[in-house]
């Protein structure tokens, strides 16, 4: 794009801030042109600003930024928010009245009922919600929000197979990598030598916006899927990278074969295909026994695919599988950045 976009970042400073900076930072399609952050960084130089957590350095470009305020006048279209549900259920909805497009990571709003809760290549047919949203609220701009990093994963691996087998039933065990509670995160001396079988809220998000997300928009209305889930959720001692296991029924039960047939060829929308953050392939597949695993396969794609592995019978329900996705990136930051790239691809943001 010759003339890109002007984009700024809500929360810039924290870990998956400091995502979304890094991979804006030589977008074709967007131009940061504020960082903002709370009152005890705003006006700070980014680099002072900013505690640097992942790999590689700020952007040279960016390192000289003055952090802003979080208030909304910001010389900005749109605004990528890595804010925390708390801040983010204050701060978002003055940007969207002020005529700004929010691409949200929080889950702030996911649940609310003309709030799209969208991955490209699964549901792009619920940014309709917009038309209503702006409707109701009186609201000149609006906002979309991604999933939560696990449920990413999961349901970009269950739509293809919702699509061809009809799911009924799912059972998924999570395995989440520690960057997935921020930084500084959980205390090294309770992760490390452990695994936590709590992560409060995760197990009913999973569950709700999966259902979610496989439903449909019905006029004005998003209509849940008629599937039973079950999720555990549990913190691991691993930087990043979720990996899940699955069991899965279905109406029409598929054979492991039929399956991975199914995952391997799904295609996103068209519309999908080629943008920036797009990988090539959505679902990677793996045959190795021991494989995927989250140090070796949570960057397949630049971290925006979702690795898929050990695709074999289950004897209580119809299928089991394992995935990995890559938490900041493809279940975080790069997901929302990807909702932001088909925005524009739709005209939604010019």
């Amino acid at each position: 794009m010759a003339n890109r976009i002007p984009v700024a970042v809500l929360g810039a400073t924290g870990a998956v801030g400091q995502r979304f900076v890094q991979l804006l930072a030589e977008h074709p399609f967007f131009e940061v042109t504020a960082l903002a952050a709370s009152d005890r960084s705003a006006g700070r130089r980014y680099a002072d600003a900013c505690n640097w957590v992942i790999p590689g350095d700020p952007p040279a470009s960016l390192r000289e930024m003055i952090v802003s305020p979080l208030e909304a006048n910001l010389p900005a279209r749109l605004v990528f928010s890595a804010l925390p549900a708390d801040v983010a259920r204050i701060v978002e909805p003055q940007f969207a009245k002020q005529g700004y497009a929010v691409c949200s990571n929080a889950s702030a709003f996911r649940y609310e009922p003309d709030v799209p809760l969208v991955i490209p290549e699964v549901n792009s047919d619920h940014l309709a919600l917009i038309a209503r949203q702006q409707e109701t609220r009186g609201w000149t701009g609006f906002i979309i929000t991604n999933p939560n990093c696990s449920t990413t994963g999961i349901v970009m691996t269950l739509k293809p197979l919702h699509d061809a087998f009809a799911l009924k039933k799912v059972f998924a065990f999570t395995m989440q990598g520690a960057s997935g509670a921020g930084y500084p995160g959980v205390p090294s001396l309770d992760i490390l030598d452990n695994v936590i079988p709590y992560i409060g809220g995760e197990e009913e998000k999973i569950a709700r916006e999966t259902r979610l997300l496989l439903g449909t928009v019905s006029g004005k209305e998003k209509c849940e899927a008629d599937i039973t889930i079950s999720a555990h959720a549990n913190r691991v001692s691993v930087i990043d990278g979720h990996t899940i296991a699955l069991s899965l029924g279905f109406e029409n039960p598929p054979t492991p074969d039929e399956a991975i047939a199914v995952l391997r060829a799904f295609c996103p929308p068209v519309d999908v295909r080629g943008l920036p953050s797009s990988p090539k392939q959505s679902i990677v597949l793996r045959d190795e026994d021991d494989r995927p695993q989250p140090r070796r396969d949570r960057d397949a794609e630049r971290g925006m695919a979702v690795s898929v592995g050990r695709v074999r019978k289950c004897p209580i329900l119809d299928l089991r599988l394992v995935v990995v996705v890559h938490n900041t990136i493809r279940g975080a930051a790069g997901g929302s950045l990807l909702n932001g790239e088909l925005l524009v691809k739709r005209g939604l943001v010019k």
